[in-house]
């Protein structure tokens, strides 16, 4: 033999043999019920990093990075504070925006709205909304050309095509010789853009901001100045600084703080399901002691054996420890490999299993978006491994020391 006498006999102990084939059995059960419960594990947290990282790509691609907002009405000279910014250290891009609530109108089909006023070559350097476009061009948005841009959902909702109309109902309401009237204005429609997210494509619109500006009365101010910048991660310091250099006066806010409740339910929903699954995977390790005690009890006239020519209560206890080790081991592999292909063609499944039973398991309605995304973190792959492992060496204690402490001559008496 090549390795010690110990791992030999714990590789020959898993072999199915015609008299111990039940015992060979059960420790192939205990090796599936640990795969498993570590691919359950690793696809769960797999599917909501891929929706946290989709999340995030949809908010980011349709939302600026940081955005900083006059403190008691619009920006009095906005270019002056874009230069100012432009020239922060970190800051990529910055762009004015014009922002009001609305109700778009079709015949009897109305929906509200977030109406945007931009400026469209310099929101390309902030957002990603021009790539995003599957019908039109952002550069329709002409001062004056009354033109604005819709979600593809929105587009759906109101039956509108590029080159339809349809009215914008504002929340501000106008005073005139027969009464208080609210403000409306006619829109062609010169863009659709699709972003991935429900709320994006079916409740934001985007016009040119001096169309805005006269809609929403600020005398041609932006109400805020949105930036993008270098790191993600530093937004709200980078806004802050900016502000503060500027004099204060200014309300700042970043990607994280807009969404903020959004992005830590999905921790906390992720620790606590990290947490649960961790319980299924201990379930499953545990199998391997009564596995274990299975074999002691079947090897007992082995162990007295051993113990006759010397073998050391360590030694034995090195056989069933080395025999529950390789069953963690051989199941945790299993569950990596297996949870890996489950996350390849988890899209397809899920596909496959709608169109079947002629369901929607993931409404964009209701989740944001219409997949199920995935991502493997290889920290989190190394915790799930290093987690089934401990557990499964903990689980052959007990067998062990119960083998390293049994008597030969009471076994031997039997054989």
């Amino acid at each position: 033999m090549h390795q010690p006498y110990q791992l030999a006999i714990a590789l020959r102990y898993l072999r199915a043999q015609s008299r111990d084939s039940f015992i060979s059995f059960i420790s192939l059960v205990s090796m599936v019920g640990i795969g498993l419960a570590v691919a359950v594990l690793m696809v769960v947290l797999s599917v909501m990093n891929g929706f946290e990282y989709e999340l995030r790509q949809g908010i980011l691609g349709m939302v600026s990075h940081a955005t900083l907002t006059g403190y008691e009405g619009p920006l009095e000279d906005w270019q002056a504070v874009r230069e100012k910014a432009l020239a922060q250290p970190g800051v990529v891009a910055a762009a004015p925006l014009v922002e009001g609530q609305g109700m778009a109108v079709v015949g009897e089909q109305f929906a509200g709205i977030q109406v945007r006023g931009i400026v469209p070559d310099l929101e390309t350097g902030v957002s990603e909304v021009g790539n995003l476009l599957i019908a039109g061009d952002l550069a329709s948005l002409a001062p004056g050309s009354y033109h604005i841009a819709i979600g593809s959902a929105l587009a759906e909702l109101l039956g509108l095509e590029v080159g339809d109309e349809l009215v914008l109902l504002l929340a501000q309401a106008r005073v005139t010789p027969a009464g208080i009237l609210p403000r409306v204005r006619s829109f062609t429609v010169t863009g659709i853009f699709e972003a991935g997210m429900y709320d994006y494509d079916r409740g934001l619109a985007f016009v040119h901001m001096d169309d805005a500006a006269r809609l929403f009365q600020t005398a041609g101010r932006a109400t805020s100045l949105d930036l993008k910048v270098t790191d993600i991660y530093s937004a709200r310091q980078t806004v802050t600084t900016l502000a503060l250099d500027l004099g204060g006066g200014f309300y700042v806010s970043d990607w994280s703080a807009q969404h903020a409740n959004v992005f830590r339910s999905i921790a906390i929903t992720k620790s606590i399901m990290f947490i649960l699954l961790s319980m299924v995977v201990a379930v499953a390790a545990f199998n391997i002691v009564s596995t274990l005690v299975m074999v002691v009890r079947e090897k007992r006239g082995d162990i007295a054996i051993l113990r006759s020519f010397g073998a050391t209560p360590r030694g034995i206890m090195s056989i069933f420890a080395s025999q529950g080790t390789a069953i963690g081991v051989i199941g945790t592999l299993f569950g990596l490999v297996l949870g890996m292909l489950i996350m390849r063609y988890l899209n397809a499944a899920v596909g496959l299993i709608e169109s079947i039973f002629d369901v929607e398991l993931v409404s964009a309605e209701v989740y944001f978006i219409a997949d199920l995304p995935t991502q493997a973190r290889f920290d989190e792959i190394g915790q799930i491994s290093l987690l089934a492992l401990i557990l499964a060496v903990a689980a052959t204690i007990y067998p062990a020391l119960k083998a390293a402490h049994q008597q030969p001559a009471e076994a031997l008496r039997y054989e």
